[in-house]
């Protein structure tokens, strides 16, 4: 096999021809310009360099594997060049915010001194990269969804009862069948690799420590590792879920189906409430940020009458909107449905039911779940929270909840949170950002960190509100009000 010089691969930089070097391995990606999801402008940033790095932080392993033709590798890099690439990289000037990120995380406060999720997030804003943080903290337009899921558990209030035995007091429950020490799992989330190199293989490892911890992660399409990676780090009967984005082509999608069934998932969160990115502009700013900051002075602008005129060159997508671009729009109840069940054996729930309407047509399909889910904020404005909507679906339609399971999330911040869920009958709920903040911010212990948090609110809750069981949580132990609580901190 013949090696490639840098110079060689530097020639082949333009949309005609366009080389990349990915791990010295040297790639012709020209034909698949046309069709990366992100858009040919990011690929040819890089053409005829070195593209690991970007490559690693957005991409899981396998991604050229199952994206290019084999014959599109082209060889290995010189062995001196692969060298030189090596040093330059460990000479490379470090950025303000690499320096800050570095600073700030010989600063972190020890894990006993975090004691709520409010905590954990707080040290996360300080020591992750800007990236990461407005990637994983943004909301679409306004925020006013992302703020309101939150708000919303303040509008219901508790009517404990008393003098009951709580002395010995058992959180755990079932998910569609499988044991859960707590009723609460991962819920899938894109790209835990922007804010810890180990990515969602920390979250695997942090959810699952017996005896006491076994917790059920959903794994989204668009992990920064491979669905396989991830499952080959899961413990000993670990069970994993999956949330897919179903591809518009029938082929791929069930390929990938019938892939992530063969590494032992358990079940299928077909994802409904993203078929297009929403308009989440922190992430979009994101780079702008970055790009004033290094400059060190405040920028100059200019008027640009040609951008003005043909509406700029932003990239509205944002660090992973294109990662949607390929996905299904046509998806119908009718249709779709019937479709993943005739390829996979495996529960299929729905995630992002988002009105009782479209719960009861979920129960008619026949499927076994439903998330209610406004994607934490990050999708449609306004969308009402999902606490709401559990709420509304509770007293309209209270039948749903014995023909399949009902789960919830975004906006879960308590223990407390999860007992009001589950007293309007939620059968678990699941926390996304907080996860994303424990393994960025301490790795595995960050996240067993914030599960035991979890546990001791879930526990000291049940036993204030006088059930030693979570199936005795009941909707008479909750009332809503018309007024919210003014919040205070300490």
């Amino acid at each position: 096999m013949s090696f490639w010089t840098l110079q060689q691969v530097a020639e082949h930089n333009k949309p005609t021809s366009c080389w990349v070097i990915i791990h010295n391995r040297v790639y012709d990606v020209t034909e698949f310009l046309s069709e990366h999801p992100g858009g040919a402008k990011i690929i040819l940033k890089y053409a005829g360099n070195d593209a690991t790095e970007p490559y690693d932080t957005f991409h899981a392993p396998d991604t050229l594997e199952k994206n290019l033709p084999p014959e599109k590798y082209l060889g290995p890099l010189n062995p001196s060049d692969a060298l030189a690439l090596t040093h330059a990289q460990r000479d490379k000037t470090k950025t303000k915010d690499q320096l800050r990120v570095e600073e700030a995380l010989t600063h972190r406060p020890p894990l006993h001194r975090v004691i709520n999720l409010a905590d954990m997030e707080s040290i996360a804003r300080r020591v992750l990269s800007h990236k990461a943080w407005a990637y994983y903290s943004s909301a679409s337009d306004d925020e006013i969804a992302y703020t309101e899921n939150a708000r919303a558990f303040s509008r219901f209030f508790f009517l404990p009862r008393v003098m009951r035995p709580v002395a010995i007091c058992d959180p755990s429950t079932t998910i569609l069948g499988y044991p859960s020490s707590l009723p609460i799992f991962v819920s899938g989330a894109a790209l835990a690799k922007l804010g810890h190199p180990l990515g969602e293989v920390n979250i695997t490892r942090g959810a699952f420590v017996p005896p006491s911890v076994h917790l059920i992660q959903m794994v989204s399409s668009n992990a920064s590792l491979s669905f396989t990676e991830i499952a080959q780090a899961a413990g000993d009967g670990q069970v994993l879920f999956f949330q897919l984005y179903k591809h518009r082509d029938d082929i791929l999608a069930e390929r990938r189906v019938r892939a992530v069934e063969a590494a032992g998932y358990k079940a299928i969160f077909l994802t409904v409430d993203a078929i297009v990115p929403g308009n989440r502009e922190k992430d979009i700013r994101c780079p702008w940020v970055l790009e004033d900051e290094e400059a060190g002075v405040p920028p100059v602008y200019v008027e640009d009458t040609v951008g003005a005129a043909s509406g700029g060159e932003a990239n509205l997508f944002g660090t992973a909107g294109a990662l949607i671009a390929n996905d299904d729009r046509s998806m119908t109840w009718e249709k779709t449905i019937p479709w993943l069940r005739g390829i996979t054996e495996l529960p299929i729930v729905i995630k992002g039911i988002q009105c009782v309407e479209d719960a009861m047509l979920a129960a008619e399909a026949g499927v076994d779940g439903i998330l209610l889910s406004n994607h934490g904020g990050r999708q449609l404005d306004y969308s009402l929270p999902p606490l709401e909507v559990l709420y509304k679906l509770r007293r309209q339609r209270p039948d749903i909840f014995s023909k399949l399971e009902v789960y919830v999330d975004g906006g879960i911040r308590r223990g407390t949170d999860v007992l009001k869920a589950l007293c309007l009958g939620a059968r678990a709920v699941g926390l996304g950002r907080p996860f994303l903040y424990a393994q960025g911010a301490y790795g595995v212990s960050g996240v067993t960190k914030i599960i035991q948090i979890l546990e001791r609110e879930i526990v000291t809750g049940m036993r204030l509100l006088g059930v030693s069981a979570v199936k005795d949580l009941a909707p008479d132990m909750v009332e809503r009000v018309d007024w919210q609580p003014l919040a205070t901190k300490l």
